[in-house]
């Protein structure tokens, strides 16, 4: 029989998806959701990201001139046949 040999496990690098676990049951004990660390990161990359857009938004539109219309004080010309 096979002896277990902890030398040969190798260590996780993944640690976004470790220490917490949030479950959602409702009343009669059916789980709804389940909410781990690596949704919150993505959550969090997320807003981050929207910020960024945000501000690139902001900063394009402050440096955008204004399309404002002007009418023309002439007045059009006749076409004559």
């Amino acid at each position: 029989m096979n002896k277990f040999d902890s030398s040969q496990l190798r260590p996780r690098l993944n640690h976004t998806s470790e220490g917490w676990l949030v479950q959602v049951y409702s009343r009669d004990r059916r789980l709804l959701c389940v909410l781990e660390a690596s949704h919150a990161w993505t959550f969090l990359l997320g807003c981050g990201v929207g910020v960024l857009v945000a501000i690139g938004w902001f900063n394009l539109a402050r440096h955008t001139p204004s399309a404002t219309y002007v009418p023309s004080t002439m007045p059009p010309q006749m076409m004559v046949d």
